[in-house]
């Protein structure tokens, strides 16, 4: 019996996986949804409705999520923002390089109480005062990221006797043998800590006295020490970026945001060629004067297009008819 395919049962197959390749094709280049460009046009024109924040946040738990993650991008996130769309439903928070404070993230953390990983990293204004409030309010938190700037990498030295756990009146000889219950404060649920340049000293005290957290996990195809890494406790991604895979990126890349990455060795600032220093000093003044750029540019737009309407004759009809078709509405 002759094994070979016919020329009919080949042309099906090629078909078939022409059809499967344009299905893949279609569902990857799939439009973005009427609620992501929504919340890319609010996100575009965010720092014009801060102040109104709080009666407009009657919205889903996903979009004030996404909102954040937008004003974060964008140099926005402050007390005033976090507070005003923070929900007690969010299981996930990313503070990281914000300017948000102690205060704000003391309130969030009383609305919030049921947050499962939270990255505080590079937050400047924040101190051990709200890190002991989050760990004492949110008693699901498994994952937590912090350092990464001088301050904040302070902030961690000063909190890690709060992740290690006091025992009180408990009979035992290993840690086996503990029963949360009996662990009277600590980190109890904590078992990831990324903390990219905790040093020697830093690590022992964790080893010691914190031996259930992981610190700095090496991703790999089998996980670590046979346990799989959540996507929250990888070095190379943001919390918050499942948030606003479906937003134009454009919307947060003129205010000099910069994707995370996978840390590298990088040699210390005294070893850089002049040039080098210079590069890189100007790159961190155009990026901290991005937003003010793009601010400006919005408002000469704003500007133009008012000294537009007021110049042209026929525009200028036309927003009059506008505002008596509006004041007929009213009163009707």
């Amino acid at each position: 019996m002759d094994k070979t395919k016919s020329p009919e049962v080949v042309a099906g197959v090629i078909h078939s996986a022409f059809f499967q390749a344009s299905v893949l094709a279609i569902m990857k280049k799939k439009p973005p949804s009427l609620v992501s460009l929504c919340l890319g046009v609010i996100g575009r024109h965010f720092e014009d409705i801060i102040e109104d924040l709080a009666e407009i946040a009657a919205i889903p738990s996903t979009m004030k999520m996404a909102l954040v993650a937008i004003a974060r991008r964008r140099r926005l996130l402050n007390d005033d923002v976090i507070v005003a769309l923070a929900d007690s439903s969010w299981k996930i928070l990313d503070l990281s390089g914000s300017e948000v404070s102690d205060f704000g993230l003391s309130q969030v953390v009383k609305t919030c109480k049921h947050l499962q990983a939270v990255d505080i990293s590079r937050c400047s204004k924040l101190t051990s005062v709200s890190v002991s409030e989050l760990l004492q309010n949110c008693r699901s938190l498994e994952i937590l990221r912090w350092g990464g700037c001088p301050r904040s990498e302070n902030t961690a030295r000063r909190c890690l006797r709060f992740l290690k756990p006091i025992l009180e009146h408990v009979e035992g000889d290993s840690w086996e043998e503990l029963d949360t219950l009996e662990i009277a404060h600590g980190a109890t649920s904590l078992r990831w800590l990324l903390w990219p340049k905790v040093e020697k000293e830093q690590l022992e005290i964790l080893s010691e006295g914190c031996p259930r957290v992981i610190v700095n996990p090496k991703p790999s195809p089998l996980g670590y020490r046979g346990i799989d890494i959540p996507r929250e406790a990888r070095l190379d991604v943001s919390l918050d970026d499942p948030m606003v895979e479906d937003i134009d990126p454009k919307i947060w890349a003129v205010s000099g945001f910069v994707p995370r990455t996978s840390p590298s060795p990088v040699s210390s600032s005294e070893d850089l060629p002049i040039a080098e220093k210079f590069r890189l000093a100007y790159l961190e003044r155009d990026t901290r004067l991005a937003p003010k750029r793009a601010k400006n540019a919005r408002q000469h737009q704003r500007r133009a297009e008012k000294e537009w309407v007021t110049m042209n004759s026929r525009a200028k009809a036309l927003a009059l008819a506008s505002l008596a078709s509006r004041s007929l509405n009213i009163r009707n």
